[in-house]
């Protein structure tokens, strides 16, 4: 037995050196070997690669050019087709003869717009009541998103987003007859309830044009900052909270992970919409020019906008080919504005911010 264990001790390192080598020399044979079966299978996969069944494709891609068809149809019709009425700014319509058979006139229908004190007004109060619209819709949409961001309870968080929604769901119709209820000199609210009580003289608001720039800003965010509030929300919850663990790590309260996490993470959301709202500058909300003011006269000056002016042109005076060369001007002027703010994120925050 002890011989025979002495031999076993002996040859066994032997037999399981000579497994090994062979189990080496295998593995190596299939390591030069296999570079080549792998380039021959891609060549062959190149080959047939470049030499695709095009029908076949086509075949199987048809469900969703028809699921793509009804979208392309709507974006010809009501983006496109329409595009062919650029022609009636330069022309003096005569509907007798046709739009294409009338006049033309050239930029005459531009000139005349801008000879006139009106292109200042609407130019003025259309830039300058969006870009508070942009500035102060945006730091409130994103506060009130972040205080949304802290409630715990999902049944306190639902109810919360559907009050912050419900105004922008309602009609401006609705609005504008809500802000007369409030505003009215006979009946209301404000001045028959607030001002009665506290001793104030009622105030006559749609005759007085001083106060409707507040007023139109404060009803224009109430109704449609909920909609952007839950944009930046739904960014919000995607945010990795590793982060904000790591920053509770490092020492960092409340206002410092919001300042150095929440912030960062939400930029480039920020930048689009931001984007898509400098792209709609010179695009006012005609109900809330028009309609909550009632088409007060004495209120022209300081609610009349490109949209308005529009449409009193075409109603009030029957221009066709003004109220066409002030639509041109809005998108011309607004296109020009987006190319330069994209221009500028490329600029500043880098490619990857910007949307083209």
């Amino acid at each position: 037995m002890g011989v025979y264990r002495e031999m076993t001790l002996l040859y066994m390192p032997m037999f399981f050196w000579k497994i090994s080598t062979e189990q080496d020399e295998n593995r190596l044979k299939g390591f030069l070997i296999m570079p080549n079966k792998s380039a021959a299978l891609e060549k062959e996969m190149k080959v047939r690669s470049a030499k695709p069944n095009k029908w076949l494709r086509f075949y199987r891609c048809i469900p969703l050019y028809l699921m793509f068809l009804p979208g392309a149809l709507y974006l010809l019709m009501d983006k496109y087709i329409p595009m062919s009425g650029l022609i009636i700014a330069f022309k003096k319509v005569n509907w007798r003869k046709g739009i294409l058979a009338s006049d033309w006139v050239g930029f005459s229908n531009f000139t005349y717009l801008f000879k006139t004190k009106d292109a200042f007004n609407i130019t003025r109060n259309t830039l300058l009541y969006n870009l508070c619209f942009i500035v102060l819709g945006t730091v409130i949409a994103i506060t009130i998103a972040i205080l949304l961001n802290e409630i715990t309870s999902k049944l306190f968080k639902q109810v919360y987003q559907t009050i912050i929604l419900m105004p922008y769901l309602i009609s401006i119709v609705v609005v504008s007859y809500l802000v007369f209820a409030m505003l009215s000199s006979e009946s209301g609210f404000i001045n028959n309830t607030i001002f009665k009580a506290l001793g104030i003289n009622p105030i006559s608001w749609y005759t007085e044009p001083k106060y409707w720039p507040f007023i139109l800003v404060i009803v224009h965010i109430w109704k449609v900052f909920g909609y952007d509030c839950i944009l930046y929300y739904a960014t919000l919850v995607g945010i990795d909270h590793g982060y904000y663990e790591a920053a509770v790590i490092d020492g960092a309260n409340r206002w410092q992970q919001i300042l150095h996490v929440t912030l960062p993470s939400l930029l480039p959301t920020i930048i689009t919409l931001t984007l898509m709202s400098i792209g709609k500058i010179f695009y006012s909300d005609f109900g809330l020019f028009y309609q909550v003011p009632m088409d007060s006269g004495p209120l022209l000056d300081i609610t009349s906008t490109i949209d308005t002016y529009v449409y009193r042109a075409l109603i009030t005076l029957n221009d066709y080919g003004r109220s066409s060369a002030a639509g041109v001007y809005q998108s011309v002027v607004g296109f020009i504005l987006v190319l330069c703010a994209n221009l500028a994120v490329k600029k500043i925050g880098g490619e990857e911010n910007a949307l083209f």
